[in-house]
């Protein structure tokens, strides 16, 4: 194929796009099986992290693919950086093809890993400049991308400070900054407030969200966690390699409606087939031994539990649906911290 076919413009309706997956399927190949792996019966057959997932992502939108440690997501991050290569089915970044034009599609990405990879005996500013190298940025024009880089995620007085002095979050945002260097027009980010506490995440969004409604560009991250995840435009619910939903956070908690009644109990075990039997068409669900029921109605049915049940519980709880209630809604696992 000629170079002039493979950088052929594409159509408006795949512009429009950031972000367009079609019948991804991934699987790992079977391990050698080591001799602790025979003596403990580890299983050593083919591993289907994906299977046949298709998804959009539109441009200039913040987009969360949310599932626990296993669901897939970490193997899709792979495929869309061109890290992977899919056993089947393609995907365009911009309009480019993965498989037929990565180099195309990695000069669309700014990636930002959860692994740190900084170097802390250089200052921000300095190892921008080393990054920028790699993109073949030099001179003037290089220091000027540094300077707005580092000014778009709030840093430019601290530009020439040593990394070593830096908080967890602060040190994220230098690798936002440095995944903007060759002005990107899709950011992927893996796991991005992992480790972070609570005001540190709060910054970070602040800036994503400044790079999205200033700049227009589209974030594609991963997540498990809850408030990373409602702070998204939409997001893909992931489990054992299958795309479950897509909506917005509002959307996708509309699917259960009603409330969902909270019960820690003395035993879950015990309670979970009587409280199904007085909730037959309910859906009634067990985390870490706390029971979730939903329902119309909550507090009426609040009291209406607390007569049946007083003795075996201890503590009795309505509110509105959250993300983790919908994860269990679809897939009937829980949204385990990875």
């Amino acid at each position: 194929m000629s170079q002039a076919s493979l950088d052929a413009p594409v159509t408006d309706s795949l512009k429009s796009l950031a972000v367009d997956i079609v019948d991804i399927k991934h699987v790992y190949p079977p391990r050698r099986p080591s001799r602790k792996a025979k003596q403990q019966q580890v299983s050593t057959e083919p591993i289907t992290a994906l299977k046949s997932l298709s998804l959009q992502v539109n441009e200039s939108e913040i987009f969360g693919i949310l599932g626990p440690n296993g669901s897939g997501k970490s193997t899709l991050f792979q495929i869309i950086s061109t890290l992977l290569k899919p056993t089947s089915g393609t995907a365009r970044i911009t309009g480019f093809d993965i498989l037929s034009q990565p180099q195309l599609v990695r000069q669309q990405l700014g990636v930002v890993f959860q692994s740190p990879s900084l170097d802390d005996k250089l200052t921000a500013m300095e190892n921008l400049l080393h990054h920028g190298h790699l993109y073949g940025l030099a001179g003037s024009d290089l220091k000027q991308r540094a300077n707005d880089a580092l000014a778009a995620v709030s840093l430019t007085e601290r530009a020439n400070d040593f990394i070593e002095t830096f908080s967890g979050g602060m040190k994220r945002r230098v690798e936002i900054a440095k995944a903007m260097l060759h002005q990107p027009r899709l950011l992927l980010l893996d796991e991005p407030s992992t480790g972070l506490d609570p005001s540190a995440r709060r910054e970070i969004w602040q800036h994503l969200s400044k790079l999205r409604d200033d700049l227009g560009i589209t974030i594609l991250m991963t997540t498990h966690l809850m408030d990373e995840a409602e702070k998204c435009d939409r997001l893909a619910i992931v489990h054992l390699g299958e795309l479950v939903a897509v909506d917005t956070p509002d959307s996708l908690k509309q699917q259960i409606g009603g409330d969902v009644i909270q019960i820690d109990c003395q035993s879950a075990t015990e309670l979970m087939p009587e409280l199904a039997a007085m909730y037959p068409e309910n859906t009634l669900s067990e985390i870490d031994g706390r029971l979730l029921l939903e329902c119309e109605d909550g507090p009426v049915q609040v009291a209406k539990i607390a007569s049946a049940f007083g003795q075996k519980i201890k503590r009795i709880a309505v509110g509105q649906p959250t993300l983790e209630d919908v994860f269990m809604h679809l897939t009937g696992d829980k949204l385990a911290d990875g």
